[in-house]
Order: structure tokens, then C-alpha cells, then sequence
């Protein structure tokens, strides 16, 4: 199954109020495992910045005013997420501002019973405690010594991490039942099973048993058996 890990940055809260995106970043995952191919965007949201968002994201007016328009984007963007499962964190923040700017380019909106909120997934495995994206990295290790300020193509690289070890650090199985043309696709786990081994139903032989008395006495010292 392919999912689509996603971040984006904005100018502020609330897109009702006329705040816009400025970055969006996306990572590809196949059956739970990252392939390596990425999706991100600086955007020029066409307003101003205010302060507290430029604080949070360190992206600034200057710097976005010759970056291209989130119409300019859109079908790049809207290509690679395809109809995938998007998993973002706090997933209602990111979907609003992804369906108000496609709604003011005329373009259709994302199938809202295809995302996953990791902050549900996670307040459900983890009640009472902590749920941002921080904790979360620190409750499993993934390491935040680059991210000084907050990053869509890096929040979504975080995010990856933590959704994995959310869905319990799996790693998807190798299918080469199609291999014919020397193509490898991923599959689910495998289910791990008892291995099941047919009862023997006759003694053993008089060399077996002086073999196995040989091994005790040799191979394991001062063993109860030896006496």
C-alpha cells in the first residue's frame, strides 16, 4: 500500500483568515517502508509573513518572493500524492490549508477518509502522554539535532520515522513471485507462524543413544546427566 507522509509550513493558523502555505514536503512509502522519493516545495503564499510564523519556520518574505505559486505547483504536487493514504500529523491542520488553497484554484479537494492523523494514532497508544512530534521522536530515539526550526520536507522525514515505529517498526517483506521481469515489489509482513514437525513414533537406536551419552559427557561439563 502506498501512503504519503506529509508536512507543510504556512504564514499562520487558520486559511479562513487568509493565511496561505509556504512549504510543502512529502515522502513516499511503500507497505511501510520509505522508498526514497520526495515531493517539496517552497511556496510564495502571495502576503505578507507575520513575525510568529517567520519564527517558527525561518522562511521569510524575501526569500519566498521568487519562489513559484501554490497554482503553479498544484499538479505536481497533486500527481505525486495521487490517490494515496496521506499521514500527517495533527492532519486536520495541514488538510484545511491543502484544501483552501486547491479551492481557490478550482481543483478538487483530497478524499478525507484517506488520511491518517498520527496524533490519534498516537494518543491511542500512548495516553496521557505527550504527543507532538518532539516526544514522539524522543520516545523513539530519531534523532532532532538538525531540526533547529520547523521544516516541511523535515517534519515529514521525522514523521516517517515515528509513524513506522508507530505501527510497530515493521519492516515489509520482499515479493518476487513477479520477479519474472526482473521486478521486486513489496508486500505485507509475513505472518510469523509455529513451525509445525510430525510426531516420531519410534525409538531410538541403540547407536543414537551412545552417540547422544558421547555428546553429554564431551561437550557438556559437570552435567547432571554425567552422574
Amino acid at each position: 500500500m502506498r501512503e504519503i507522509i506529509l508536512d507543510t509550513e504556512t504564514t499562520g493558523l487558520d486559511p479562513s483568515k487568509g493565511h496561505r502555505i509556504v512549504e510543502i514536503g512529502c515522502i513516499e512509502i511503500w507497505n511501510k517502508l520509505p522508498t526514497g522519493k520526495t515531493f517539496h516545495k517552497y511556496i510564495n503564499p502571495e502576503r505578507d509573513i507575520p513575525k510568529e510564523a517567520q519564527n517558527v519556520h525561518g522562511l521569510s518574505s524575501e526569500f519566498l518572493s521568487d519562489k513559484p505559486k501554490f497554482k503553479e505547483i498544484s499538479d505536481d504536487f497533486l500527481d505525486f500524492i495521487s490517490n494515496s493514504t496521506i499521514v500527517a500529523h495533527n492532519a486536520n491542520f495541514d488538510i484545511k490549508f491543502i484544501m483552501a488553497e486547491l479551492e481557490i484554484i478550482g481543483k478538487d479537494n483530497i478524499e478525507l477518509n484517506k488520511v491518517i492523523d498520527t496524533v490519534k494514532v498516537a494518543r491511542a497508544k500512548f495516553p496521557g502522554s505527550s504527543v507532538s512530534l518532539d516526544a514522539l521522536c524522543k520516545r523513539f530515539k530519531i534523532d532532532l539535532s538538525d531540526r533547529s526550526k520547523h521544516g516541511a520536507l523535515l517534519d515529514a522525514s521525522l514523521l516517517s520515522s515515528v509513524y513506522l515505529e508507530l505501527c510497530g517498526g515493521r519492516q515489509g517483506a520482499l515479493d518476487v513471485s513477479n520477479s519474472e521481469r526482473g521486478e521486486v515489489k513489496f508486500t505485507d509482513d509475513i505472518e510469523s507462524k509455529p513451525l509445525q514437525r510430525t510426531s516420531r513414533n519410534f525409538s531410538l537406536s541403540t547407536d543414537e543413544l551412545n552417540n547422544h551419552k558421547k555428546f553429554i559427557k564431551e561437550k557438556i561439563i559437570n552435567s547432571l546427566w554425567n552422574y
